[in-house]
């Protein structure tokens, strides 16, 4: 495409700036509305794929009822609104162009009460309704074209608003502290129109704010999009401030929020695999394989990695599409710009397998590695290990004894693991919550069960208080 005069160029951006419906701020804007609705519909698809909803449609439909509520409230009504729990124990929520919006059943256990979820929901509604990621998207086009608007307007767009492939990526667009400030201020805004009591934000801040704290140097899910929490309480109590809304008598419902999340699961649900050190165990599928020491490992609803230490190999596990080891084989070392070696038929700890090297071709140099291709049960599982042709040599033993590890599992310990749960109970007497760790053995630490009723060690409660408690196993020793 011939670049354009700079003098159209300029006109042609002006012309897309538009009239921000939540801020009343003119910005660029090259995202339409239905743009933005395609967007979210592919991304949602991805995420239920990818993620999952938590299977309690009573939740489900609260969660629906109360984010219609907020979006009533905002600039944009009239998007076809959708609110989800999704099956994460991260403490979490997202939302993505369109009007979809998710929270995970982690940040649910997290928080206290209904007020708690409503400025989080608001929040995250004024995301879409301010169209920060509309905008994100806008301005790294512009930036990426080097003002060169004339091929905007159609095959760039269509890169982010008509492909499936990319529908995904508006997840991992980090917002700037300044959307963050008018996320907080909208969510203020939706939660209060809606009767809520908007001070709670603070709550759910601090709340977020000792999760990172303690987390060792690692990012929380949170923070992957969102910056530190700490550094927003006095920007929302200064927005609370100008609200100059007298918050008597506005909604909270602790107690019946509290009640809704009495048996979910808390934590990673192990019957979806689980690593102790390098060994991943699946008690559904029942199988288990050992990973390297040392290597970085990832368990999804869809895959099982690891990566390893100098971050140049990596070893997945996945559903092969095939109904037999040499079908599923073929299906993929067909794939265009893959190389495929010799395909052998072998046995993997007494399962039928077939296996070849492969390489592939890829703008930053040439991969190879190795392809397994295992029957177990009525599944095919697809066994990849690679990593680029240079330093493939280093990592290929350790990769192929993984491969060679994969077989079924048998421990009854491991097939019958069992999930942690919430469970509620209302306190008889005063106490700390140290005492009760001490009366109530649970299977997380003091400071877990300290974090999810949002109190201190030293916190006196009262009697009458409903807690949140974890309930269940350990994870089972393994040999």
């Amino acid at each position: 495409m011939r670049r354009i005069p700079a003098l159209v160029a300029a006109g042609l951006l002006f012309a897309a700036c538009a009239r921000n419906p939540a801020t009343g701020k003119n910005e660029l804007m090259l995202v339409s509305e239905s743009q933005e609705i395609q967007m979210g519909q592919q991304a949602d698809s991805g995420v239920i794929a990818s993620i999952g909803l938590y299977p309690d449609q009573a939740l489900q439909s609260y969660v629906m009822a109360l984010g219609k509520k907020l979006a009533a409230t905002s600039e944009r009504p009239n998007l076809p609104w959708t609110f989800r729990v999704v099956d994460d124990p991260a403490v979490n929520a997202f939302a993505i162009p369109g009007g979809f919006v998710y929270v995970t059943r982690g940040i649910l256990a997290h928080m206290t009460n209904e007020a708690e979820l409503a400025t989080v929901m608001g929040h995250e509604i004024g995301h879409v309704t301010a169209r920060h990621t509309a905008h994100e998207i806008s301005r790294e086009q512009v930036a990426n074209l080097g003002l060169a608007v004339g091929s905007i307007a159609s095959s760039q767009v269509a890169k982010y608003a008509g492909v499936a492939s990319q529908a995904l990526s508006v997840l991992f667009l980090k917002f700037s502290r300044e959307n963050e400030n008018t996320a907080d201020a909208l969510g203020v805004r939706y939660s209060s129109r809606a009767n809520y009591d908007s001070r709670q934000m603070d709550s759910v801040m601090s709340m977020l704010d000792r999760i990172e704290a303690g987390s060792g140097g690692r990012l929380p899910e949170w923070l992957a999009t969102h910056p530190n929490p700490g550094n927003r309480i006095q920007h929302i109590n200064s927005v609370l401030a100008q609200t100059n809304k007298d918050f008597t008598g506005t909604t909270v419902n602790r107690d019946a929020y509290e009640r809704r999340l009495d048996g979910m699961i808390f934590g990673p649900n192990p019957r979806e695999g689980f690593f102790k050190g390098g060994e991943f165990y699946h008690p559904d599928l029942r199988f288990h394989m050992s990973f390297p020491s040392g290597w970085q490992t990832m368990n999804s609803k869809s895959a099982v990695a690891a990566q390893s230490p100098q971050q140049d190999a990596v070893i997945e596990v996945t559903l092969a599409q095939g109904s037999n080891p040499d079908q599923a084989a073929r299906s993929f070392l067909s794939t265009q710009g893959i190389q495929a070696g010799t395909l052998t038929r072998s046995n993997v700890n007494g399962l039928t397998a077939a296996a070849a090297p492969f390489a592939a071709a890829t703008d930053n140099g040439t991969l190879q590695g190795n392809a397994v291709f295992i029957q177990y049960g009525s599944n095919v599982y697809r066994l990849l290990a690679y990593g680029p042709q240079a330093s493939w040599g280093n990592n290929q033993a350790a990769a192929q004894r993984a491969l060679s590890s994969f077989g079924p599992e048998s421990d009854p310990a491991i097939l019958n693991v069992q999930p942690q749960h919430v469970s509620l109970f209302t306190l008889d007497r005063r106490t700390t919550i140290v005492e009760l760790a001490r009366q109530r053995p649970a299977p997380v630490p003091v400071s877990t069960l300290a974090l999810i009723n949002q109190v201190q060690d030293s916190t006196m409660l009262e009697p009458g208080r409903i807690m949140k408690w974890v309930v269940g196993q350990q994870l089972p020793a393994t040999p």
